[in-house]
């Protein structure tokens, strides 16, 4: 009788089988993004960023190093709506600005105009020159 028991509970009908087939077929695999090792070693160590410094500064490393980017040689991307990084990081749009004025004022970054911005491959100056990233005049 034990055994009929757990044949029972391990079986699932034909429409849970299909339904669990198709939310299968939704998930979306995992994709990474290149982060040079200077960024954990370095950065981290020597910045003190908050929680917000660091996820505004990856998704605009994300956006220009490790997307399609037609400006990537450059180091620029636009960034149309800071709606969208509000909404997707569950903060404030004062806390992005926070952010951004920030990570400028260490040089990670820098404000070519409204919505489009230089970021360096890595991070500081010095670091892109010790590591040969030159950028052409923009």
């Amino acid at each position: 009788m034990d055994e009929l028991q757990t044949i029972l509970t391990s079986y699932r009908n034909k429409k849970q089988k299909d339904a669990t087939t198709i939310e299968e077929q939704h998930l979306e695999k995992a994709t990474s993004s290149d982060i040079p090792d200077v960024f954990f070693d370095h950065i981290l160590v020597k910045y003190k960023l908050t929680r917000v410094d660091i996820i505004v500064l990856m998704y605009l490393y994300r956006q220009v190093w490790c997307k399609p980017n037609l400006h990537r040689r450059y180091g620029l991307t636009p960034v149309l709506s800071y709606k969208v990084m509000t909404e997707n990081f569950e903060v404030s749009v004062e806390e992005i600005h926070g952010s951004v004025h920030r990570l400028e004022s260490y040089g990670f970054i820098e404000i070519i105009r409204s919505g489009q911005y230089f970021v360096r491959r890595f991070f500081i100056e010095a670091l892109d020159k010790k590591f040969g990233q030159t950028y052409d005049d923009f």
